[in-house]
């Protein structure tokens, strides 16, 4: 089982994102503990599909960002980096103002893959969507 590995802090999970979709989208790591990671984003205009409603790629962005954030802080000593695979949503509901939150969880953290799982919350704490990922372990 993969370990955390220590040089994966959170400031070095925000530096990483600078120019890039998580830092676009508004990306925000609270917390990274061993086998899950916490994030969050903020609800704003650009976000939002022309229908209103918070687009599902921002949430897949969200959901996406923290489960391979927390797949490259657990990465076997060894290994070099990662790629998805594959990647699943289910849609519950939706959001149109406030703080989304994803927590990702590890499942499965092998030699060659490892496979996360994030539920998003809406700003009331509600489940908006649950997300599941596999990871190929890169050496």
């Amino acid at each position: 089982m993969s370990k955390l590995r220590p040089e994966y802090t959170i400031d070095r999970l925000h530096e990483r994102q600078q120019g890039k979709l998580p830092g676009l989208l508004g990306v925000h790591v609270l917390e990274l503990e061993h086998g899950t990671l916490t994030a969050e984003l903020t609800v704003r205009s650009e976000l939002l599909a022309p229908n209103g409603f918070l687009h599902a790629a921002t949430v897949i962005g969200l959901a996406d960002t923290a489960c391979g954030y927390a797949c490259l802080a657990h990465l076997p000593e060894t290994a070099r980096n990662f790629t998805t695979v594959e990647l699943k949503s289910n849609f519950l509901g939706t959001a149109t103002e406030g703080t989304i939150r994803a927590v990702a969880k590890a499942a499965h953290l092998g030699r060659s893959t490892q496979v996360w799982d994030a539920t998003v919350t809406d700003p009331n704490g509600k489940t908006m969507a649950l997300f599941r990922c596999t990871q190929i372990v890169l050496y």
